[in-house]
């Protein structure tokens, strides 16, 4: 084969792929906008039924608007042949509902879309910095000469020691322009906008591997021993020899060192802050840097439960799987088979007889376990009407003081933690910052009130001390069980702005 025909068989290979199927089909711009609108930037799964409504509405807005070439059908209809297209997929959520996704082609697709849609130079200063310094930091680390690796690192440590001092001394501090923070901000936009479709491609090969490891069990063609070690193989061939799971790597080491994760949301706040940065990044773009710790988040969580799916199937089948409890069943099954040929001897062609599928239900009369006591229903004594210049005086502080939980300072302490760059990890840390007044024992339970009304957990097995000042100066600790905070980058955190607290009343002490 020439060079020009090999070239050509490469050209039509990357046009079957969906993602270019998708973009060179004539209502492209239509079922892009559409999975966007519908989807966002996160690739929230969608219920089914939910998502046929919203295409039915979004192509009648649409159609509305002047556009005539549209896709045809109902949006059950759509769905479907976009599934067939490798656009969508369709599988369970955690709660067992059927819900829709887009795949790691159609997230590719959206991508390239979106950096064609965004201005960027195709030449800067920025970029060949960036060039010059990924491809030093690229030979620090893999140069296998042990002499030139310190010469290098050496000579960085000079290079950052002499522009440290020049600042120290007082030095002219030089910002940067207006086209460098924009060639910054395409390209930490760009690497931001390619995180979704990198972990929605590790999670369709896990979910292809599953498919596969089901199907070698239905055939039986090879030992379950044989099947196992080569998911095993598999499972760390792909974290470790491909692309998507490198990254993948990556992100979860990330996540797992929280000074580094605490590092990148500091970062990311202070180039959101930059004086330039509101004059040269929309709303959305920077809503999107904002959101980078929950983006990988979410992507490193649907990975993670698709290798769990993988890890239970094997389970399932391991478990359930008994050589010798299916030993047994094959001699039943020939006992009956037995005794079903000894019947029919005896019997004519037509004779029948009925065999019930399923045992006799039991039937159990419900008997009492209590009885009516009539101690139970004796009023209490009445209650005295005492002399009120009896009472000492109190004072409207004395009063508050010994009330029920402040629980309206409570909900905005509460909500300025979690608002913070460092929230704290749990309510006993919480409630370690708060000042004396807002530590009195009744503020325990204010805390666990409202973590309750915003359906916080415990753990179980863990507790935690408040240390509780009461009005008069003494102190007591109590054992609490700990309730954990939510993370702040979660979309599913449930104290998100748009639920208002109920509104509750003030409990005595």
């Amino acid at each position: 084969m020439s060079g020009i025909a090999g070239e050509l068989a490469g050209v039509r290979r990357a046009f079957a792929q969906p993602t270019l199927t998708l973009l060179h089909q004539r209502q492209a711009a239509v079922v892009i906008t559409i999975f966007r609108e519908a989807f966002g930037r996160n690739n929230v799964p969608i219920p089914t039924a939910r998502l046929h409504a919203q295409v039915e509405e979004h192509l009648a807005e649409v159609r509305a608007a002047g556009e005539t070439d549209l896709p045809t059908g109902s949006g059950r209809e759509i769905c479907q042949r976009w599934m067939r297209g490798q656009w969508l997929v369709r599988s369970l959520d955690e709660g067992g509902r059927e819900v829709y996704t887009l795949t790691s082609h159609a997230q590719q697709a959206l991508e390239l879309v979106k950096n064609l849609a965004r201005d960027r130079a195709t030449l800067s200063e920025h970029r060949i910095a960036t060039i010059l310094g990924t491809v030093r930091r690229f030979n620090a680390e893999a140069n296998p000469d042990r002499g030139a690796r310190v010469g290098l690192l050496n000579a960085e440590i000079a290079r950052l020691q002499a522009e440290r001092d020049r600042l120290v001394d007082g030095a002219e501090l030089v910002g940067a322009t207006e086209d460098y923070m924009l060639e910054g901000f395409t390209e930490l936009l760009s690497l931001v906008s390619a995180l979704p479709s990198d972990f929605a491609r590790v999670e369709e090969r896990f979910a292809t591997i599953r498919g596969e490891i089901l199907a070698a069990f239905r055939a039986e063609d090879r030992p379950p021993g044989q099947v196992i070690d080569d998911y095993l193989a598999r499972a760390d061939a792909l974290m470790t020899a491909t692309q998507e799971g490198r990254a993948f790597e990556g992100a979860f080491a990330l996540l797992r060192d929280d000074g580094l994760v605490t590092q990148l949301r500091e970062d990311l706040t202070a180039l959101l802050e930059h004086p330039l940065a509101d004059r040269i990044t929309s709303d959305a773009e920077r809503a999107e840097l904002r959101g980078t710790v929950r983006l990988v988040r979410d992507g490193l969580d649907r990975v993670l439960a698709q290798r769990s799916r993988v890890t239970a199937t094997l389970k399932e089948y391991i478990v359930s799987r008994d050589a010798v409890r299916d030993r047994e069943l094959e001699q039943t099954l020939r006992q009956v088979e037995s005794e079903l040929m000894t019947w029919m001897a005896g019997t004519g062609p037509r004779a029948t007889h009925d065999v019930p599928l399923l045992p006799a239900r039991t039937g159990i009369e419900h008997l009492r376990e209590r009885f009516h006591d009539p101690a139970d229903d004796v009023l209490p004594e009445r209650i005295g009407h005492p002399d009120p210049e009896d009472a000492p005086p109190l004072s409207m502080a004395d009063l508050v003081a010994q009330g029920g939980p402040r629980l309206a300072e409570l909900r905005e302490r509460l909500d300025a933690s979690l608002a913070s760059l460092a929230p704290a990890g749990s309510l006993g840390e919480l409630f370690d910052t708060l000042e004396p007044p807002l530590r009195r024992p009744v503020e325990v339970f204010g805390l666990l009130h409202l973590a309750a009304d915003r359906d916080w957990t415990s753990e179980e097995d863990a507790v935690e001390a408040f240390a509780a000042v009461r009005p008069d100066g003494s102190t007591r600790t109590f054992a609490v069980p700990r309730t954990p905070l939510p993370d702040p980058d979660r979309p599913d955190r449930p104290d998100r702005p748009d639920r208002p607290d109920r509104p509750q009343g003030e409990t005595r002490a």
